[in-house]
């Protein structure tokens, strides 16, 4: 059952991720859509995969979606000759003491930017796989817990260009949901070159939220409540990508997982305390789709995984969303508004 300091935590939510929206959009024009996404992946206790062309504004986001709230925030630069260690840290042996001491990577931070990640090998790749999961780094058979939050912003240019290597499938699987930015419109890149002509957006960017705050608004996305039907959807939804005859590789339960999360978030977002399908549609493809392979016959005909998940929720019945589920209390606002498509 819903509680009154559940509705309070709802409330700071929508208030505190409206501030982050304001300071990312103001350094991100004519992106509403994207920005929203990665503050949706943010409360799901997700990472976020950012592809594109480059000079789009990719690092750009992440950085500014760190600087706009208050947590320790640790870049790496991805090159081919980047080591594991550089990534997780190493022990070095201290002369005074005659013992190891451990020396952090950079993924000891909350939020770890990881620029042009897949110019790096896949050995290197691999050191995120832990830190990801588990939220924890073992070096030397000893385990260091990761800061809460934490959230992995990784950019990556399209594999076809030059001196990029595509990331293994165990690597994709982790990324909660990947984005492409795309060019700005002719109005956005005209203010662009108002706004970023002189100096650059994020030299004053100010944080407007705290690292405890995300902490307790992630805790309140966690209680919104999911129905039974909605939960079957989007199993239905990602069951459907391990038969369809264009893919040769589905969407694990990892994925069903990270769909479900987001729909929470979601919901939140839009002030509502349960999820309706509209959440779990509207984010099937940017969750789903980069998990997905095609086969070569798919690639020859080309067709993308994002045409594989929009004819699979064309395809897939939609269950009736659920109205305000018995037991739990409405708070002043919650569920007037209609789920904001991502």
């Amino acid at each position: 059952m819903t509680t009154y300091d559940d509705r309070a935590s709802l409330t700071d939510l929508t208030a505190t991720v409206e501030r982050v929206l304001r300071s990312v959009e103001g350094v991100i024009e004519g992106k509403p859509e994207v920005v929203r996404l990665s503050l949706t992946v943010l409360l799901a206790e997700g990472h976020l995969l950012i592809e594109d062309v480059p000079g789009v504004g990719k690092t750009m986001l992440a950085k500014a979606l760190a600087r706009s709230i208050d947590c320790s925030v640790r870049r790496i630069q991805f090159t081919p000759d980047l080591l594991p260690s550089d990534i997780t840290g190493v022990s070095i042996w201290d002369q005074q003491r005659r013992d190891f001491e451990f020396k952090p990577g950079a993924i000891f931070a909350q939020i770890v930017i990881g620029d042009e990640i897949n110019r790096a090998s896949p050995k290197t790749q691999s050191a995120l796989l832990e830190s990801m999961e588990e939220r924890q780094v073992t070096i030397d058979g000893q385990t260091y817990e990761l800061p809460s939050p934490f959230m992995v912003v990784a950019t990556q240019n399209p594999v076809e260009m030059e001196g990029t290597y595509p990331l293994p499938e165990a690597q994709r699987d982790r990324f909660m949901a990947r984005v492409s930015i795309g060019y700005p419109s002719p109005e956005a890149e005209l203010q662009m070159l108002d706004i970023h002509g002189g100096v650059s957006p994020l030299d004053d960017l100010q944080p407007v939220a705290h690292a405890h705050e995300i902490v307790k608004l992630v805790e309140a996305v966690r209680g919104v409540h999911v129905a039974e039907t909605v939960r079957r959807y989007a199993v239905d939804l990602v069951a459907a990508t391990r038969t369809h005859p264009d893919l040769r590789l589905g969407a694990s339960p990892r994925a069903t997982l990270h769909l479900l999360r987001a729909a929470k978030a979601s919901a939140a977002l839009a002030g509502r305390e349960y999820a309706l399908p509209d959440d779990v549609q509207a984010l099937a493809v940017a969750v789903l789709a980069h998990r997905l392979l095609p086969t070569a016959q798919a690639q020859l005909n080309r067709r993308t995984a994002e045409q594989v998940v929009q004819e699979i929720l064309q395809s897939t019945p939609v269950p009736a969303g659920p109205q305000q589920q018995p037991g739990l209390t409405m708070g002043r606002g919650f569920g007037q508004q209609p789920p904001r498509s991502l």
